[in-house]
C-alpha cells in the first residue's frame, strides 16, 4: 500500500455550506470563526452560497480563505445563473469547489463536464477542491474505485495537481448521518494515492492532499484524521455552527 508522509501534506478542512445561510448568519459565523483562533497549521476554507461570497470575503481574516460552491466551463456567455470562473477570481478568491456528488445526481453534470470546468478554472488561476465518491449499490457491488477512478480520469495530463485537493465524499455518507469507518475511508484515499502513483506521478502522488466529507462531525473527525492517507475533511452540516466546524479544524491536534 502506498504511503507518503503525512506531515509533508498540510491538513486541510473546508465547510460547505450548501443553500444555507444569510445575511445575518454569515456575518455571525464568520465573526465566530475568526475569534476561534484556528490553529495556523491547517489550511481553512468556508464555501457560502454565492450570494454570500462577497461578505464572507470582506469579513473572513486572512486564515480563512473563501471558496465559490460550483462554476461554470466558460468565461463568459448566455449561461443564465452560472458563475463562471473569471468572475470568483474577480472578487478576490482563489478556491472553487467542483464535482460535488450533489452536481453530479440533482444537477447531472457528468465525469467529462466536471473535468472541463476543473480545466477552466485551474486556467484563471483558481485553486479547485475535486469532489469524488461512490453510490451504496456502488460500494455493495465493490465498484468504489471503479467509480473513483472513472471520476478522476478526465484530469490526467490536463491539470496542475498542486492546485488541486481530492476530497473523497462517499454518497451514502452525505447528510445520512452515516459515516464510512476510518478503515473503509482510509482504504479508498489509499487506493486514490496508488492510482495518483501509477497514472500521474509518484511525486504527485505523495503530495496530493485527499480529504474526506460525508457526515463528518466534532464527535468522529479525531478518529479518521489518526489515518495516515486523511489528509483532512470537507464539512456539510456541522460547518455551519462554529463550535462543531472549529472542533472539526483541530480535529489533528
Amino acid at each position: 500500500k502506498i504511503q507518503a508522509l503525512p506531515m509533508s501534506r498540510t491538513f486541510f478542512v473546508g465547510g460547505n455550506w450548501k443553500m444555507n445561510g444569510s445575511t445575518s448568519f454569515t456575518e455571525d459565523l464568520v465573526n465566530g470563526l475568526n475569534a476561534a483562533g484556528l490553529p495556523e497549521s491547517v489550511d481553512v476554507l468556508i464555501a457560502p452560497p454565492s450570494v454570500y461570497l462577497v461578505q464572507a470575503q470582506a469579513k473572513a481574516s486572512s486564515q480563512i480563505k473563501v471558496s465559490a460552491q460550483n462554476c461554470w466551463k466558460d468565461e463568459k456567455g448566455a449561461f443564465t445563473g452560472e458563475l463562471s470562473p473569471v468572475m470568483i477570481k474577480d472578487l478576490g478568491l482563489e478556491w472553487v469547489i467542483l464535482g460535488h456528488s450533489e452536481r453530479r445526481s440533482i444537477f447531472g453534470e457528468s465525469n467529462e463536464l466536471i473535468g472541463q470546468k476543473t480545466e477552466a478554472a485551474l486556467k484563471v488561476g483558481l485553486n479547485v477542491v475535486f469532489c469524488v465518491g461512490e453510490s451504496l449499490e456502488q460500494r455493495e457491488t465493490d465498484k468504489t474505485d471503479e467509480i473513483v477512478q472513472a471520476q478522476l480520469q478526465p484530469l490526467v495530463g490536463k491539470v496542475d495537481w498542486s492546485k488541486i485537493v481530492i476530497a473523497y465524499e462517499p454518497v451514502w455518507a452525505i447528510g445520512t448521518g452515516k459515516v464510512a469507518t476510518p478503515e473503509q475511508a482510509q482504504d479508498t484515499h489509499n487506493s486514490i494515492r496508488k492510482w495518483l502513483q501509477e497514472n500521474v506521478s509518484e511525486e504527485v502522488a505523495a503530495s496530493t492532499r485527499i480529504i474526506y466529507g460525508g457526515s463528518v462531525n466534532a464527535s468522529n473527525c479525531k478518529d479518521l484524521a489518526t489515518r495516515p492517507d486523511i489528509d483532512g475533511f470537507l464539512v456539510g452540516g456541522a460547518s455551519l455552527q462554529v463550535e462543531s466546524f472549529v472542533a472539526i479544524v483541530n480535529a489533528k491536534l
